[in-house]
């Protein structure tokens, strides 16, 4: 069979990574060089010119979206349809692996998958049952503790914590988490890869079936794995199998996730003969972004090494904005979007972005107050909302009535009378008995140990969820859905009330119907079509945004932005101890990784990069004056070009209405003289009329903020 055409349009490094031999490949690919084409390429390549079967083929990735892009792809360039192909992200295959094998993986039949915050309520009550102070024994540290060990591939009876008291108290109530998942039928998300790293690695057959199903294993953004993804991956991989990983070790910004840039490191030790590709022709930015990033880049010493290059046009220089402050910052943004947006570009193509969370507060300010419509990307998504949660909860314990977490969520949602002195009480009798709360609750129905209001309301409940279960016997999944939010009063709760919210939540409801509705269930994989969906809500928690956005600017974190591209990207804050973060500028190896997520944010712009930074920036509740980042000077100075002088005035390439004027005689940088504080710079300006008010710094007396209607400020 001729399969020449799946190397046309590919460039010769993308062709040698996709037509390489059997056997080990890295492909180290560079920001923007195209790795999503040549994973796609790959695995149609194995499949016509190696004749390998897709039920053959396993392909890891890191998000469902990316998966199926990457299946719609594969799909297109083959001709016929991959359905039976692996394809997945790590927690989406493993839970597959554990619902086929879940005798082998010591699991009732009907496990239930918890998400990020249901795990945090079981740790509450595991915290509460052990009679510890959840003031000091804070319960996410304990979550942080369990996933880290988790993670690193450890048990509570395999954590040496030596002779730090307080670290063994966290092994104990690892202990007792295990415990209680355990006889609830829980699985969290990093219990999904540790489960079916041991059911592998303990288990000789059934690891020699499955490598010698799966020929060939590939996956996407290698540089991101942790310690257990690793280890999961090499069960998979014999010595006849092909593994080709995609990855670049310039990218890896996730160490604090329990990412090992380690990983891609010492990939070619772990598998002897490995082919190494490089990918370094951008088909992103221009040559002026990309020459900037490898100037900056280029001093971690850590790296594998590559330099990225482009054939495309020079572009622009870099513009750096030096701001007064951080409301300057955020007003020259705001013009300058507006010039892009007059000169017929779009919002949507803009985007702002910030080392911490809480610089986006006046971005988000000035973005309002200049009626420019915007996102803050990373909000709450729609199987995170807790209108939905509830709803979750619900059809979960119709399903599985031994599943604690959901009981205690929505036991008493909508408001039905059952307080937190019944709720103790179960809980107290679950512990004490070594039993489920729903057996407890029963329990005590029969004992009749509660007061009568207690137990009508109790027995109210139980005898609806019960009526729910029964009821939903027989119904499609959609209809399921639709009878729990009826029966369970969530629609007519939210109904009632009043406000905008209220009604965005009876609408968040009906779309779940509308999710039900939609939803495609595996067929290879033996669950119940509810089992299925509650899985699927599970584990596309936190991906993906419910709503289909408006034309506006996007607002985002330096690590939210990977994998994203923007005409025009402002990088701002690049300040010392904002960006690089102050616990970095004393650790080499953090403050390396603090530079991969410079050339990350500088690598998002296609066309047109604006890096600002202020002089003085009130964050976290304090005011700081600051210096100007070291990635700053990293930066050739041929590829900067200061917009702004020292005198507060627009270089000539500015136009004059680029920027709002400020009626009160003065402007930013203004130099005032004060009859009692002496010489001072403007630095902020605010309020209107005779409240208008500046914020000046004076040489000799500081900071200080003056009604100007009293002042007496002379301009010098």
């Amino acid at each position: 069979m001729d399969v020449s055409h799946l190397l046309d349009g590919l460039n010769e490094p993308q062709r040698k990574a996709v037509a390489a031999e059997e056997g080990p490949l890295l492909v180290l690919a560079g920001a923007g060089s195209g790795k999503t084409r040549v994973l796609t390429h790959r695995v149609a390549w194995l499949v016509q010119a190696y004749s390998y079967s897709p039920l053959s083929i396993l392909a890891v990735t890191f998000t469902n979206k990316a998966a199926s892009e990457m299946r719609g792809r594969i799909e297109q360039m083959l001709g016929f349809p991959v359905g039976g192909m692996w394809m997945g992200t790590f927690h989406g295959l493993s839970h597959r692996m554990l619902r086929s094998h879940w005798r082998e993986a010591g699991l009732p039949q009907n496990f239930q998958i918890i998400d990020s915050d249901d795990q945090l309520r079981v740790v509450k009550r595991v915290i509460k049952n052990m009679e510890l102070d959840d003031s000091y024994w804070q319960p996410k540290q304990g979550q942080y503790f369990i996933n880290h060990q988790k993670e690193a591939g450890r048990r509570a009876a395999d954590v040496h914590v030596g002779p730090d008291p307080q670290q063994q108290q966290w092994v104990k109530v690892y202990r007792e988490y295990e415990v209680h998942c355990q006889r609830s039928g829980l699985v969290d998300f990093a219990e999904l890869l540790l489960r079916t790293w041991e059911m592998m690695h303990n288990n000789e057959v059934l690891r020699l079936q499955y490598r010698e199903r799966f020929r060939a294993v590939l996956v996407d953004e290698f540089q991101d794995t942790n310690s257990i993804q690793y280890r999961w991956l090499k069960e998979f991989v014999g010595s006849q199998s092909h593994i080709m990983v995609v990855g670049d070790d310039d990218q890896s910004i996730y160490s604090w996730r329990g990412a090992q840039v380690e990983n891609i490191r010492k990939f070619e030790k772990d598998f002897r003969g490995t082919e190494m590709v490089r990918l370094e022709q951008n088909y992103r930015s221009t040559s002026t972004i990309l020459n900037a990033a490898n100037a900056v880049i280029s001093r971690n010493e850590a790296r594998m090494g590559k330099t990225l290059w482009t054939d495309g046009e020079e572009g622009e220089k870099i513009k750096l904005y030096a701001a007064f402050n951080e409301v300057d910052e955020a007003r020259f943004t705001v013009d300058c979007i507006r010039v892009w947006v007059n000169e017929g570009n779009l919002r949507s193509e803009v985007a702002i972005l910030y080392r911490s969370n809480a610089q986006s507060r006046s971005f988000e300010e000035a973005l309002f107050n200049a009626a420019v419509p915007y996102r803050v990307y990373g909000g709450p998504r729609f199987f995170e909302r807790s209108e939905i949660k509830d709803a979750l909860s619900y059809l979960r314990l119709c399903l599985n009535h031994e599943d604690d977490t959901s009981f205690e969520r929505i036991v008493n949602v909508p408001t039905r009378g059952i307080g937190n002195r019944t709720l103790d009480i179960v809980r107290q009798k679950a512990r004490t008995s070594g039993i489920t709360m729903w057996q407890a609750a029963t329990s005590l129905l029969q004992e009749d140990l509660l007061t009568a209001r207690a137990s009508n309301a109790l027995r109210v409940f139980l005898e609806m969820i019960d009526v729910l279960s029964a009821q939903m016997m027989g119904l499609v999944l959609h209809e399921q859905v639709e009878q729990v939010l009826a029966q369970s009063g969530l629609l007519e709760f939210h109904g009632n009330a009043k406000g905008e919210k209220a009604e965005t939540r009876v609408e968040n409801l009906k779309e779940l119907v509308t999710a039900a509705r939609n939803y495609y269930r595996d067929e290879e994989v033996e669950m119940d079509p509810l089992s299925a969906f509650l899985a699927h809500a599970a584990l596309e928690a936190g991906e993906g945004q419910a709503e289909a956005w408006e034309d506006c600017v996007q607002l985002m974190s330096l690590h939210a932005a990977k994998g994203l591209e923007f005409p025009m990207v402002f990088l701002s804050g690049m300040e010392e101890g904002l960006f690089p973060s102050q616990h970095a500028l004393n650790d080499p190896t953090r403050l390396e990784e603090e530079r991969r997520l410079c050339y990350v944010g500088m690598t998002r712009a296609m066309k047109q990069l604006y890096i600002s930074y202020a002089e003085v920036r009130r964050l976290y509740g304090r005011e700081n004056y600051t210096s100007p980042s070291r990635f700053l000077k990293e930066i050739p100075a041929e590829a900067l070009k200061e917009i702004r002088t020292r005198g507060g005035g627009f270089q000539s390439t500015w136009r004059a209405q680029d920027v709002d004027p400020l009626a009160t005689g003065f402007s930013l940088g203004t130099r005032v003289r004060h009859d009692k504080f002496g010489e001072g710079v403007v630095m902020n300006i605010e309020g209107k009329g005779e409240h208008t008010r500046a914020q000046v710094n004076f040489e000799s007396a500081g900071v200080k903020w003056l009604v100007l209607s009293f002042a007496r400020l002379t301009r010098l």
